[in-house]
């Protein structure tokens, strides 16, 4: 009786297969009502932006506070470990080094393959996003020039910390949070420790509510994705689907780049050991990483890998890998400009270089911030959108394929992790890494 009770319990379905049948079911939903079928009596197109507004009002909702907390404890956590502080500066040096160049091929493979142009046209009316829309967009980016450079740095100090978080500015949230967590561990122990419980408190409370709505998630990007499906023709989606299949190809060939000819390169003329040893050495850790899509999961079996097959020693590698496993997201980081790219030129904007490098610098600080959390680079892409002045509608259809790219970027992630710990070993002094073939 225990064991029939047991098989009549209902599967728990995991969250990107809950996400992908919600995208199968909008598709459907969408081409069959359009803008004015019924469901119910109810006119279905308005319910599907309602649904869709909701979940991105909450994504939006949680900013603020996930972004100081999570870059508080983290920069806070660094900076109160003492005798480390040479290893932590090469650490922090490499992953800086590496993540932004991982964005900047990112966005010159999203500049070459502009996977948001259809046949010459900007994707735009294809996606379902508004004129209107487009036009307030645009006025808020042309006529941008290399002089305004000045203002995106004056943006990172601004003088009302309030009024920048009320107003979505985040790179000076960002800077703020950055001094404010360096600086908390350089005040009297005990109210450390005590900021330091409350900004974890926050974190802790943060990721509870970001694992909360990211549960609502497949309603919501049912109802961004059956929404824009709804206001177009068969022909057009596809005309999408191609757009779709470029942007995916933009970043997968970006990916690529990076892990197969960046990083090896770091590997040959700076630590000058083999990459390919790397590679095998890493093997069971990338396709773990691959399956799960998580580099926290992969964490234990990435220092086993580490220091028994790339023979790093404990020291580094218990330092190094840990605090990659947080901070450093090459793929995330990529992966989070090529959209905010692909988003802008679905819109038809040609954006300026001034516009282009506040996209690699927020993808850089984000992918920093966020990176530990559930969902990081859908909040990440948000907050870039936001800052440059781009409307996040197009987010549902981005998840369309964000679930292959996930494991795509979390193995880029945490090959990354262990170059740095094997540059970092021999920069150290350490001998026998990868000398031996496995």
């Amino acid at each position: 009786m225990k064991r029939t009770w047991q098989a009549l319990r209902p599967v728990r379905i995991k969250l990107h297969w809950q996400i992908l049948i919600a995208l199968v079911l909008a598709v459907f939903a969408g081409h069959l009502t359009g803008t004015e079928g019924t469901l119910l009596g109810v006119v279905a197109y308005p319910v599907y932006a309602f649904i869709g507004t909701l979940f991105l009002n909450a994504l939006k909702m949680i900013i603020v506070p996930l972004i100081m907390s999570s870059m508080i404890t983290g920069v806070a956590s660094v900076g109160g470990t003492h005798g480390l502080g040479r290893l932590g500066a090469k650490t922090l040096l490499f992953y800086i080094t590496t993540s932004l160049l991982a964005i900047v091929t990112g966005l010159l493979f999203v500049n070459l393959l502009n996977p948001g142009i259809i046949q010459g046209q900007p994707a735009g009316q294809v996606m379902g996003l508004s004129l209107e829309a487009a036009n307030q967009v645009a006025d808020k980016v042309q006529g941008k020039s290399v002089a305004d450079l000045t203002g995106v740095f004056l943006s990172m100090v601004p003088p009302n910390i309030v009024a920048a978080a009320a107003e979505g500015q985040m790179l000076g949230l960002i800077f703020f949070s950055l001094l404010f967590g360096y600086f908390m561990t350089r005040i009297d122990k005990d109210k450390c420790a005590v900021l330091e419980q409350f900004w974890q408190g926050v974190a802790d409370v943060m990721m509870a509510i970001t694992n909360f709505i990211m549960k609502f998630a497949p309603l919501g990007v049912f109802g961004l994705v059956a929404k824009t499906v709804a206001g177009i023709s068969p022909e057009q989606l596809d005309e999408l689907a191609v757009s779709l299949g470029t942007f995916t190809l933009s970043v997968l060939l970006a990916l690529a780049v990076h892990v197969l000819v960046t990083l090896p390169l770091m590997l040959a003329f700076i630590a000058r050991v083999n990459p390919w040893r790397h590679y095998r050495a890493m093997m069971p850790a990338l396709l773990t990483a691959f399956s799960t899509a998580s580099s926290s999961a992969t964490l234990p079996l990435t220092m086993e890998c580490v220091q028994d097959n790339a023979k790093v020693s404990s020291r580094t590698s218990s330092f190094v890998l840990p605090l990659g496993a947080t901070v450093n997201m090459d793929g995330t980081a990529l992966y989070e400009c090529v959209a905010a790219m692909f988003i802008a030129q679905a819109y038809g904007l040609e954006l300026s270089l001034v516009t282009q490098f506040t996209v690699v610098l927020v993808a850089l600080l984000t992918s920093i911030g966020v990176a530990g959390i559930p969902a990081a680079s859908l909040v990440a892409i948000t907050i870039i959108l936001t800052t440059i002045g781009l409307p996040v509608e197009a987010i549902g259809l981005i998840l369309a394929v964000d679930r292959i790219l996930d494991m795509f970027r979390t193995s880029v992630n945490v090959f990354s992790d262990s170059c740095g710990a094997v540059l970092i070993a021999k920069s150290e002094g350490e001998q026998g890494i990868l000398k031996h073939p496995l």
